[in-house]
């Protein structure tokens, strides 16, 4: 399967063997896609990508969608269900937010219209949507790219520069230096106005951490709190380890302007030498 289209696993091959029929057996990845087809199945009837609607519907700047979306930490979906619940919502998610054929950017003063979706795959342009997790295997690559995804070439820490399109950042249960990384390397209202993060509650984050410690650890997250607008994904029973403390945030020009001027005066690079409970891959 390309990008350029559907796909089915081609679990219904046959072959004939000793003058009768056989079912042709599953390649591993076709294991793979199959349960991940299940999983977005699974998200649709059970009714929590409906319920979440209203969390990440209308986020980011003037309604228009992520024209572009990276993914951190997404873990091995091959045989984590957790992880291939997290992928299935984010292949649901480009589909919703329209990052997927060149030309469409969303529908301004109302709702997009319903179409019938594909089997599963997003349609995303290769390098619209980029991912990396070092613990992806040589099989997860290659599905990926099946769904149209690309890998990112080495591991940026979190510290993405966005190129001047709105864009979505996928982070859900990545450790705090990751946030606080990729807020300092868009440390400015114009590049923050145009992000949209679905990932870990900055709230929750306040809520758990000394002030002391957030200031002097994730200072870009506790800088950041007063400007950003957050919504929590609901609880469901199915994915409470799945999605719990997801919020979508995004952070409007307005919030931004109101913060003191001296917020952006300090640009200096996190170094964590005194962070005890780091969770983050260095390169």
């Amino acid at each position: 399967a390309a990008a350029t289209g559907g796909w089915e696993p081609a679990t219904g091959r046959r072959r004939r063997r000793r003058g009768r029929v056989e079912e042709k057996e599953e390649t591993e990845d076709e294991a793979v896609l199959r349960r991940l087809r299940d999983a977005r199945d699974d998200l649709l009837s059970s009714g929590f990508w409906e319920a979440s609607a209203g969390a990440w519907r209308g986020a980011g700047s003037g309604g228009r969608p992520p024209a572009r979306c990276v993914c951190y930490g997404l873990g091995r979906f091959s045989g984590c269900p957790a992880a291939r619940e997290q992928l299935a919502f984010l292949l649901l998610l480009l589909e919703e937010l329209r990052v997927s054929p060149a030309g469409n950017r969303g529908c301004r003063g109302s709702p997009c219209p319903r179409v019938p979706r594909p089997p599963l795959s997003p349609q995303v342009p290769p390098g619209r949507c980029s991912l990396f997790d070092p613990a992806f295997s040589a099989r997860e690559a290659a599905v990926l790219e099946q769904l149209g995804l690309r890998l990112l070439p080495e591991n940026e820490e979190g510290k993405h520069e966005l190129e001047g399109s709105a864009t979505l950042f996928y982070m859900v249960h990545c450790g705090n230096a990751l946030y606080n990384n990729l807020l300092w390397r868009n440390w400015a209202p114009g590049a923050l106005s145009k992000m949209v993060i679905v990932g870990n509650s900055f709230r929750g984050v306040q809520e758990r951490l000394l002030p002391r410690v957030l200031e002097r650890d994730y200072s870009y997250i506790a800088k950041v709190l007063e400007g950003t607008e957050e919504v929590a994904l609901p609880a469901h029973p199915r994915y409470l380890d799945t999605f719990n403390d997801t919020s979508v945030h995004w952070f409007p020009p307005q919030r931004l302007e109101g913060l003191s001027p001296e917020v952006w005066d300090c640009v200096e690079e996190p170094t964590y030498q005194d962070c005890e409970d780091l969770e983050i891959i260095r390169k």
